[in-house]
């Protein structure tokens, strides 16, 4: 595996990638249920919501962790044919996909503060947050391995770590244009598709 010409997208890219809007679009759509009496009261509704969010977010954090560390334990080095995708597509391509579920998650979660004030709005932004922990965790399995964590574009289209991925693949840690954990960094100078022999 690893050989032939196929596309790679970073693991820790595709798990951040729902991170920021699910905060943003939770804490906004918290921020206007709070204005609203609701059912339960403020005070019930945003303490209701605290909890959701730790909920969530333990979750979202913990879900198919032991998924993830087998997979990079088990991972190979890339071939030198491999073409890596860029942050950006990886992240379009996500919330492009799933732009209709985000859609109508943020008018639910204001809706659902007629009976639970924010609740609702900060589970959203409590998975953002789980989300987000979970790119830095597999960031840290990166830089403790030395290597980035990719998987075939074609595997991933339901999660990084579904039953349809049947390995990741490994290049050096300058490869591609994100960092350990899935953060922007400046482009790589070698290019995309050099950049596997490059960084090794």
């Amino acid at each position: 595996m690893g050989r032939g010409h196929c596309a790679l997208a970073r693991v820790a890219v595709i798990v951040r990638a729902p991170a920021a809007p699910l905060w943003w679009l939770g804490l906004l759509a918290a921020g206007i249920g709070a204005a609203l009496p609701g059912l339960t009261g403020r005070r019930i509704g945003l303490l209701a919501g605290a909890a959701l969010f730790l909920a969530t977010a333990t979750v979202a954090f913990t879900a198919r962790r032991k998924r993830y560390a087998h997979l990079a334990g088990a991972a190979s080095r890339a071939g030198k044919a491999v073409y890596l995708q860029d942050r950006a597509v990886t992240v379009r391509g996500w919330r492009r996909g799933r732009r209709w579920w985000l859609a109508l998650a943020f008018p639910a979660a204001v809706a659902s503060s007629l009976a639970a004030p924010g609740a609702a709005g900060l589970a959203m932004a409590g998975l953002g947050a789980g989300l987000w922990a979970k790119a830095q965790w597999l960031g840290g399995l990166e830089r403790r391995t030395e290597a980035l964590l990719w998987v075939r574009t074609e595997w991933a289209k339901g999660s990084p770590a579904g039953k349809q991925v049947r390995g990741y693949l490994t290049t050096g840690l300058a490869a591609g244009d994100a960092a350990p954990g899935g953060a922007r960094r400046p482009r790589h100078p070698a290019g995309r598709t050099a950049a596997v022999s490059a960084a090794r």
